[in-house]
């Protein structure tokens, strides 16, 4: 990984890069004959979703770090259904209130809806895109795709030491109805969670490229 990539810039403002999904859609479908109406209001659905005011973390720099690791060429090999992982990074965090603990099913559901209405994504693929959904609730993954994605996810725990920071200090202002005491200790059990696992990142490529700096970035914030 090109860790540069996570180092923020002055005055740096993230796009939703939508031009991308009707790609994705087609890839999907077959053919790139879409619903233009529903494909419009799953791009309006999407940004909406991402630039909420109350997100610091889970916000436009988050997608577009996952989608630039997603096309990271070998990350990208690693991924079986690439239309597929691509939409759950997009849709993984559409939902996004940190004073509930329903967001994953409140995510996957919306973008069932969303795809469905678009017409001609295959019932099996909208299936597959919402269990990857699901698949960021606990970190567990049951195919390789959703290892993929997971390990996606988790990219951040690997940046470079001022990219964490920001990370952290993102974290904390989602978390600001929560008082110091309460919060510190909730977050050191998340972080040493982390640190408890055998492996942080389940394919190879990223194995080696994060796992050593993610486990001295974890290590490093539980001091």
């Amino acid at each position: 990984m090109d860790h540069d990539r996570f180092e923020p810039l002055p005055g740096t403002r993230f796009v939703a890069p939508v031009g991308r999904l009707d790609a994705v859609v087609a890839g999907l479908r077959g053919g790139p004959a879409a619903d233009a109406d529903a494909l419009a209001s799953l791009r309006t659905r999407l940004v909406d979703g991402w630039s909420e005011p109350h997100r610091h973390y889970h916000s436009l720099q988050h997608l577009v770090e996952c989608l630039d690791l997603l096309d990271d060429p070998q990350v990208h090999r690693t991924v079986d259904r690439v239309h597929e992982v691509e939409l759950a990074i997009w849709l993984h965090d559409l939902v996004y209130d940190p004073q509930r603990h329903d967001n994953e099913e409140r995510s996957a559901d919306a973008g069932r809806r969303l795809l469905a209405a678009i017409g001609g994504i295959p019932a099996d693929a909208i299936a597959r895109i919402a269990a990857l959904v699901m698949a960021t609730k606990l970190h567990v993954a049951a195919t390789p795709d959703e290892a993929a994605l997971l390990d996606i996810d988790l990219a951040i725990l690997a940046a470079p030491p001022a990219r964490f920071a920001e990370y952290e200090a993102q974290i904390r202002r989602e978390y600001a109805f929560v008082d110091d005491a309460r919060y510190h200790a909730a977050r050191h059990a998340v972080l040493t969670g982390f640190l408890a696992r055998p492996r942080l990142y389940r394919s190879g490529v990223l194995h080696e490229r994060c796992e050593a700096r993610a486990r001295a970035n974890l290590a490093a914030a539980t001091r």
